[in-house]
């Protein structure tokens, strides 16, 4: 009786996480990518993406909306969702790319983890970028 009690209890202080992604057709003719600065975003999401999205070979770069270079192929939005305990922590981040000139979703992708253990900005665009945007 005290095991399953004493089970679920640890399930729920540590939490669980949730990803999912969702890689639509034509990102693979997506070479240069443009992360629109979220203004709400305290956690420089916008250029840990950026370096992610370059370590799987892309060509990104980051700024608001108005500075978006004419050669970009895709936009790439996000929202994030922070929670404070003591400290501020990530508790969610979704993304949307959509191609500059049609406006088709390329690709979407969304990491929950509402947990006393969260993981680092850095950590959390880890986790979530690369299912959708590894190169085939």
């Amino acid at each position: 009786m005290r095991l399953p009690a004493l089970l679920l209890a640890c399930g729920l202080l540590l939490g669980c996480s949730s990803l999912s992604t969702h890689r639509g057709d034509g990102l693979d003719r997506v070479q240069r990518i443009y992360v629109e600065h979220l203004l709400t975003d305290n956690h420089r999401l916008d250029h840990a993406m950026v370096a992610e999205l370059r370590g799987l070979g892309y060509e990104a770069s980051c700024g608001p909306l108005t500075m978006l270079p004419d050669n970009t192929d895709a936009i790439l939005t996000y929202r994030e969702r922070s929670a404070w305990d003591f400290q501020s922590y990530l508790i969610e981040l979704s993304f949307e790319l959509k191609g500059r000139i049609t406006g088709q979703t390329l690709a979407t992708g969304r990491y929950y983890q509402p947990s006393v253990h969260p993981k680092t900005p850095e950590e959390v665009v880890h986790a979530v970028l690369p299912p959708a945007f590894r190169r085939r």
